[in-house]
């Protein structure tokens, strides 16, 4: 009976070492795999990582070229607003001078005109002191 025991014990003991056994087996296997799942995310944060650095890289490279661009389209539209400004005063200028020169020619024609009338009074003169 004790033997049947011993007997009917061991096996169970084996046939529970051998579950031991699978089921280790089966957890070093999901270890495996869930390090194998973790170091392909490791990998992929990595990359992911590098990608976002640099599209910061391409993102600050193109906002410093839009900086100077801004600058420089700044810098000409203040050179062209002094050059407006010039032209404006040149302008000024230039029909101050022209409103001056209409005067003195309308002043100069009228002194013409005045003149050609004592001219033509003088000769009068002349042809009647001649008669």
């Amino acid at each position: 009976l004790i033997s049947s025991a011993t007997k009917s014990l061991r096996m169970e003991t084996e046939i529970l070492e051998k579950k031991l056994q699978d089921a280790q087996m089966k957890l070093a296997e999901k270890d495996g795999d869930r390090e194998k799942e973790i170091q392909s995310l490791k990998r992929l944060i990595s990359e992911l990582e590098f990608q976002l650095t640099m599209e910061k890289s391409n993102n600050e490279s193109f906002l410093d070229k839009l900086r100077k661009e801004i600058k420089h389209k700044s810098d000409e539209l203040e050179k062209l607003t002094q050059e407006k400004t010039q032209l404006i005063h040149s302008l000024s200028q230039v029909q101050e001078e022209n409103s001056l020169l209409q005067d003195t020619v309308r002043r100069e024609c009228e002194e013409r005109f005045e003149l050609t009338a004592a001219l033509g009074r003088a000769r009068e003169q002349v042809l009647e002191l001649n008669q």
